[in-house]
């Protein structure tokens, strides 16, 4: 048996998450409903301009959110991430150890440098807006892979956002292939549609000859497959993954596990924030997978603590929260 259950890569933000309004975010020429990097004068112009707003602070990026879930199922899950010797820096390690997660960062010193934090908007709509500052997580390469961690996982996830640093996807790709030479299995997040917009050609290169499963929304599908029609999107991504899932909102999800196209129904409730839904779907997913359970299964689980997590502002669960939801299922 594997030490770990996942193994998972990705840039390591602190997130600072506002209650804002779509009249204050088009004041601050915020766009609305996707993530932009942003340089670190137009954060302190950010910062400055809602100095008097109230917020709330947690370690996270997509893949810390998706180890994060797994641990809180009761998995066994390793990320790697690349944060400073800074105030922050200290918060990300020491809210990773307090959330049971194993990482590089207690074996690899920590640079000088800045932290990097995302600001996350949501807004009344229950929609999300991400501004993100890389800070130093811009520089995350080989250094930061552990590969006798890798080759004692059952899975490598990949956070689709690295693509956008050219280090970052040298490491994921050495990554996939450190894996993929252990005979584990490799997933990848497509993590956000600006990201297939911009860097398409750098997640086609982290996907190389095909690899186990693909995590995308609706959007990010119909985006990576250049089509408005769900179907075509489906056949695209047949030819990058043998299996993946396609999150389509309070709609559900649909699950491909190499033969079966497998329709999740969503769980209705009152979305108040979006923040880490997908980050939230692949860690419960990929814990039930890696746990004995069928496709169908955890994806179930998937849907459901999901659509919990909606129902409250931040991008995780109590740890309580998160276990009850295995007897619901």
């Amino acid at each position: 048996m594997s030490k770990y259950h996942v193994y998972g890569i990705g840039n390591a933000l602190v997130d600072i998450e506002y209650e804002i309004s779509p009249e204050q975010m088009e004041a601050m020429k915020i766009e609305k409903g996707v993530m932009t990097l942003i340089e670190e004068d137009r954060q302190k112009e950010i910062l400055e301009q809602l100095s008097s707003s109230p917020c709330k602070k947690s370690c996270g990026g997509s893949a810390a959110n998706t180890a994060i879930a797994i641990s809180q199922f009761g998995g066994k899950s390793f990320y790697s991430c690349k944060v400073a010797k800074d105030e922050i820096g200290a918060f990300y390690l020491e809210d990773l150890i307090r959330n049971g997660v194993d990482s590089n960062l207690t074996v690899h010193p920590r640079a000088a440098g800045i932290t990097g934090t995302c600001l996350v908007f949501v807004t009344p709509d229950a929609d999300r807006t991400m501004n993100t500052h890389l800070g130093i997580t811009a520089n995350f390469a080989d250094s930061e892979l552990v590969p006798e961690a890798i080759a004692n996982s059952d899975y490598l996830y990949i956070e689709g956002y690295l693509v956008s640093s050219p280090t970052g996807k040298a490491a994921a790709i050495t990554a996939r292939d450190s894996a993929k030479k252990a005979g584990k299995k490799v997933a990848l997040s497509l993590s956000d549609p600006n990201m297939i917009k911009f860097f398409k050609e750098g997640l086609l290169e982290i996907i190389g000859e095909g690899i186990d499963f693909i995590f995308a929304n609706e959007t990010e599908a119909s985006i990576m497959a250049d089509t408005d029609d769900l179907k075509v999107a489906i056949e695209y991504l047949k030819t990058l993954t043998s299996c993946f899932a396609i999150t389509l909102g309070p709609k559900g999800s649909l699950i491909f596990d190499g033969q079966n196209l497998i329709e999740i129904e969503g769980v209705k409730v009152d979305a108040i924030d979006t923040v880490g839904a997908g980050d939230m779907y692949a860690g419960a997913f990929l814990y039930g997978i890696t746990n004995g359970m069928s496709f169908e299964r955890a994806g179930k689980l998937a849907s459901l603590a999901s659509a919990r997590l909606v129902t409250s502002y931040g991008p995780r669960l109590d740890k309580e929260v998160t276990q009850s939801l295995l007897t619901e299922i």
